[in-house]
């Protein structure tokens, strides 16, 4: 019916009406980004969730457990594969193309976009916002309160050196996510106390030069994993998993527990 409706706002002018509800409660969803994706699995119900973004179920891109995202549809993200899904409610990043959300309006379909979250509590309002879409405002609320007891349980008051190598041998800068939880969790980012902004790339010889005390290393070129880093022996090395790099969510819980974990093991 909405697809048939849309061809006549489209070709005739006439007005879409406002989205149908699943069961008359709550709305039926297609998620087209991973941090979304993660939140969405977490305060949405199954049957809510008409589709993930394909990232969630690629696993060097998913920000969650690849089983979970493969109990829901992917989609690519064209306008006509969310058109046949008929959601109520159609959620993307902000990085959105105009032209894709514009003509997703055109169609009737409702469109939330979520930009990138670059602080603990930016994520937290992001989670209550997709659990008040959803119409389950009292799941974003549980799980704010399991990001804070994660958070609670990995502080620490310690200062240890540390050195986010990411993909590509990036490091973050320090308005990154990923920068606060280190904070938080007894690290200081020693790629931004050198003067390294967001994304700035780290040589292998850069390092060497000047090891911090921990090396988190969350990349697989081949410079991160150079036989010469472990001839450093008062720099410890720890992987970290890339899949908690990039989102907020649910994924400062697992994040939060990783690094905590590293800097217990740092002498």
């Amino acid at each position: 019916m909405r697809v048939l409706l849309a061809a006549c706002a489209l070709l005739s002018g006439c007005a879409a009406p406002p989205p149908q509800r699943a069961g008359g409660v709550q709305p039926t969803i297609v998620s087209l980004n991973p941090c979304t994706d993660a939140i969405l699995a977490e305060v949405a119900d199954p049957a809510q969730i008409l589709a993930i973004s394909h990232y969630s179920h690629d696993p060097r891109a998913t920000s969650m457990p690849l089983a979970e995202a493969r109990r829901f549809r992917a989609t690519g993200g064209t306008v006509e594969e969310v058109l046949a899904l008929d959601p109520d409610l159609v959620v993307g990043s902000s990085f959105m193309p105009p032209a894709t959300r514009a003509s997703l309006a055109r169609l009737g379909l409702r469109v939330e976009t979520v930009g990138i979250a670059s602080t603990v509590a930016a994520s937290e309002a992001q989670v209550r916002r997709l659990a008040k879409l959803a119409g389950h405002p009292e799941r974003g609320e549980a799980l704010v309160r399991r990001i804070e007891a994660a958070l609670a349980a990995a502080h620490s008051d310690r200062a240890v050196p540390a050195i986010l190598w990411q993909p590509d041998g990036i490091v973050p800068g320090n308005g990154a996510l990923v920068s606060e939880l280190m904070a938080r969790t007894g690290f200081v980012n020693a790629s931004a106390a050198r003067g390294m902004a967001q994304a700035d790339y780290l040589s292998l010889e850069r390092l060497l030069a000047d090891p911090p005390a921990a090396l988190l290393v969350a990349g697989s070129e081949r410079g991160q994993h150079h036989p010469a880093l472990g001839a450093l022996p008062r720099m410890q090395r720890a992987a970290f998993d890339p899949s908690l790099l990039y989102c907020g969510g649910p994924t400062i819980i697992g994040a939060a527990g990783r690094l905590a974990e590293i800097r217990r093991g740092v002498s």
